[in-house]
């Protein structure tokens, strides 16, 4: 009898783990064909990428559901050897487990989405996927000037949400202070040069700027902050060396470099064109006195 009740557990248990086996062929051939279906069809990228997961976690979700129905029976008897392994598992892969942890809060707490501009444990790129252990960044920087791509695809563990700041540069508010410098001679007609600087400033800004108003009011209605001036603002300052404009803007965060090119291109051009009204300086070094020099040989 006992011979008998052994092999019905033995057959029991391989026709359970044939049924989860083919199950998981017919979850993977349908999610395989829902994923070329939107690729298919759905043209937006977001869209697609959003559905993509959606299907991958239905997916999961289903598999998890067969294996529990399939083995039910099995799984009270299971209960107190799954509480004293899941405490071992839970220490050895602590750092698996908040990187999950952190997947749960990047689906719920909006740290940042697929698409926006952040800083990663000291990683600075945009996010391309957001897995459930790594989040993907194409990266920025390093050897590269600007915010530009150097081709190095990055993965950061999700847990880092919980250790450090996550730097978002395009979350509530899609615009970001910059400003650029412009060193003028000394004699100079300082008030052509203010002119020149806001006239640039209108025609190359105020697009940016009318947006960023409506965002930012967005962003004091939802935040306990103060309004700030989104409008181009010119400031001077005056040294030993030349008089230093400075002209600070809002800017859209993933067009800083080409708008400061833009902006430089056309101040430099219209200064040239000020027939000498307005010079850009330079450092220069004015050697007064030639210290004497005292040169003795041995004999």
């Amino acid at each position: 009898m006992m011979q008998m009740l052994s092999n019905w557990s033995q057959n029991h248990t391989v026709r359970g783990l044939a049924a989860v086996f083919i199950a998981f062929l017919v979850v993977r051939a349908v999610t395989s064909l829902l994923r070329r279906s939107l690729s298919a069809h759905v043209r937006d990228g977001n869209t697609r990428y959003r559905l993509r997961k959606l299907v991958n976690g239905a997916s999961y979700l289903l598999l998890l559901v067969i294996v529990t129905v399939i083995f039910s029976d099995r799984l009270g008897g299971l209960t107190v050897a799954f509480g004293v392994a899941g405490a071992g598992v839970a220490f050895a892969l602590q750092e698996v487990i908040a990187s999950f942890a952190g997947w749960v809060a990047l689906s719920f707490a909006n740290f940042y989405r697929v698409g926006d501009r952040v800083q990663l444990g000291g990683i600075r790129g945009d996010v391309i996927d957001i897995g459930m252990l790594r989040t993907t960044l194409m990266e920025l920087g390093q050897w590269v000037d600007g915010d530009l791509y150097n081709g190095r695809i990055v993965r950061v563990a999700n847990s880092f949400v919980f250790k450090e700041p996550v730097f978002n540069y395009s979350a509530d508010f899609h615009f970001l202070w910059d400003e650029i410098k412009v060193p003028v001679k000394h004699g100079s007609d300082l008030t052509h040069a203010r002119s020149v600087l806001d006239a640039v400033a209108a025609d190359k800004l105020s697009a940016y700027a009318t947006e960023a108003e409506g965002n930012w009011q967005e962003l004091v209605q939802k935040y306990s902050i103060e309004a700030a001036t989104v409008r181009p603002t010119v400031t001077l300052v005056a040294n030993d060396n030349w008089v230093e404009f400075t002209l600070r803007y809002v800017v859209d965060y993933k067009r800083r470099r080409s708008v400061k090119d833009e902006l430089f291109t056309e101040i430099l051009s219209r200064f040239a064109a000020s027939n000498g009204r307005v010079a850009i300086a330079s450092m220069t070094v004015h050697l007064v006195e030639t210290p004497t020099l005292d040169v003795r040989l041995a004999s």
